[in-house]
């Protein structure tokens, strides 16, 4: 018996028309959609400071109301983390929106991850559940669930353990769910979204509008990634494995319900755009459940001065002397300077011939980062380096988030399942937890023979991927045959890491070996400073973290080009 699962949104701002794609493409028992990141909370927090009765993903009911009515004649559950702050308010507002079309729909929401009131200062402080309420909601014969701030693969295995009947200490079944879950959260990420060999010619890898995933999940856990036909992308164990390291990190990917072990994930190609995922093995889960807690930290503004032709490095050094100057009067508590050589000699365009030097500064106070940096900006433009211009001119100054991850006892978390006719059913904690520590190591594969090498691109033998957990990025970083695991395995280390990403090297980097996958994982530690809402560079989220590394060049192996 199979279970047909698609995800119709991998953030809150995903293609509007995917859901209606999801439901008229082929068949399906259940569509999620995935709407909340640790960014998403903190804009949800603030939409609940104007508006109690916000809080939710307004753009999923704009959706829903679209194509309830087709959802409900194929018989297609739906199932989504729209709820985000406000999960009731959302489930309210579904019978409303079904109400108000005609269309009978049975409207249950989970409830209890909201711990603000325990956690004075936060604008949002929310524990991540697991899939159990949404379970419970889905038995009791719900249409669609709503949550709030669940784990993204929670949006899989609530329905896959509603289907199956499989109970809390399933592990292995449930780890397999988790892991379909995980390459589903994203969307097209697993299907040629953001994929480091998008450009490889062939048929059937057209890219340019990449359709949503499902899972075809069977009842041992196991399950096959595909999508649906006709729809663009592609589907290899290349788009898996890219979307399995996304935002991991070692061999245990702990949640709720379930620690699934990463390094026996078995992947296998099952014909075209269909990937089979099997052998994946679970654990008791930790004994703590994380808390995302979202605050506001203060103000942030910039100014990006542009430095064109000649004395690039004199020219900002003027400036930055200059500023310095008038921002001695009005200090912020934090000024950060960064100057881009994007600048080429010779030419031939002007914005080609420009580098760029931006400046950040924060305070607690507005008015430190707003008029005192508008003001001394403003005043330098006929008075400065020769040629002087800024790509804006500096606000007022915003706002800026801070996110923090603590953790407490399962117990302490209230999960409940509201279902449609009202009865509030509690979700237990996990009887049984397993203390969260890496696996030892695994062996390193036999050296590749001494051979003649080239210096060129890791990217030229590797896949990445890379992504942001709070003020911490991890690195997938993946190789597409034996023999270049093997060279990749022993090539790049902690110190290499450190060697091509110079900015990590006064960092904590951890590295993991996942072998199934002829991958290995990097955690940087602190490279996001307060997380993405803080900015704290120039790629907040270090998206593009994985393609730089991609782009260094060391020697490579010969064979291996």
């Amino acid at each position: 018996m199979t279970l047909r699962i698609g995800n119709a949104s991998g953030f809150y701002g995903d293609r509007f028309d995917a859901l209606r794609e999801m439901l008229g493409g082929g068949e399906l028992d259940v569509l999620t959609g995935d709407y909340l990141a640790e960014l998403t909370m903190l804009i949800l927090g603030r939409d609940r400071l104007k508006d109690p009765g916000a809080g939710y993903a307004r753009t999923f009911l704009r959706q829903l109301e679209d194509c309830l009515g087709l959802a409900h004649e194929r018989g297609v559950r739906i199932v989504t983390n729209a709820g985000g702050l406000n999960p009731a308010g959302l489930a309210d507002a579904v019978r409303q929106l079904a109400d108000r079309l005609g269309i009978p729909v049975r409207v249950a929401h989970v409830e209890g991850d909201d711990l603000t009131a325990a956690h004075p200062g936060s604008l949002a402080a929310h524990a991540y559940l697991g899939g159990f309420g949404i379970t419970e909601c889905l038995r009791a014969g719900a249409d669609i669930v709503v949550t709030g701030r669940v784990t993204d693969a929670a949006l899989v295995t609530g329905p896959a353990a509603a289907h199956f009947g499989w109970g809390p200490e399933e592990y292995d079944r449930l780890a397999g769910a988790v892991v379909a879950g995980h390459v589903l959260e994203c969307g097209t990420q697993a299907t040629g979204g953001n994929y480091a060999f998008f450009a490889e010619a062939g048929p059937g890898r057209d890219v340019r509008r990449p359709g949503f995933p499902l899972a075809e999940l069977h009842a041992d856990g196991s399950c096959v990634i595909t999508k649906h036909p006709g729809t663009g992308g592609f589907v290899d164990v290349g788009t898996v494995t890219a979307q399995l390291l996304y935002e991991t990190g070692g061999a245990r990917y702990a949640g709720p319900d379930v620690t699934a072990r990463l390094d026996t994930v078995g992947l296998s190609q099952d014909g075209q755009d269909r990937v089979r995922i099997e052998g994946v093995r679970g654990e008791a889960p930790p004994p703590t459940l994380k808390v995302g807690r979202n605050r506001l930290g203060g103000f942030r503004n910039e100014v990006v001065f542009v430095l064109t032709g000649l004395d690039i490095e004199a020219k900002a050094a003027l400036v930055r002397e200059q500023m310095a100057d008038a921002l001695a009067k009005s200090p912020p508590r934090e000024a950060r300077w960064e100057l881009v050589r994007t600048d080429r000699a010779d030419a031939d365009t002007e914005e080609t011939a420009s580098a760029l030097l931006r400046l950040v500064v924060r305070d607690r106070d507005q008015e430190a980062v707003g008029r005192a940096l508008s003001g001394a900006a403003v005043e330098l433009a006929l008075a400065s380096y020769p040629g002087f211009h800024v790509l804006a001119p500096p606000g007022k100054g915003a706002p800026y988030g801070v996110f923090e991850d603590v953790y407490v006892p399962q117990g302490e978390v209230p999960h409940r399942a509201v279902l449609h006719d009202g009865r509030r059913i509690p979700v237990p904690p996990a009887q049984d937890t397993l203390v969260l520590q890496d696996p030892p190591e695994p062996p390193l594969p036999e050296p590749l023979p001494a051979g003649p090498t080239r210096r060129a691109p890791l990217g030229l033998v590797a896949g990445a991927r890379s992504g942001d957990k709070g003020g911490n990025a991890n690195v997938g970083v993946w190789a597409r045959s034996d023999e270049a695991w093997r060279w990749l395995a022993h090539t790049l280390t902690v110190d290499a890491f450190r060697h091509l990403v110079p900015e990590s090297r006064e960092l904590t980097v951890t590295r993991h070996l996942l072998p199934n996958l002829r991958a290995v994982n990097f955690t940087v530690e602190g490279i996001l400073g307060q997380g993405v809402a803080a900015q704290h560079r120039f790629d907040p989220q270090a998206k593009a973290l994985g393609e730089w590394l991609r782009s260094r060049h060391l020697d490579i192996p010969e064979a291996l080009l």
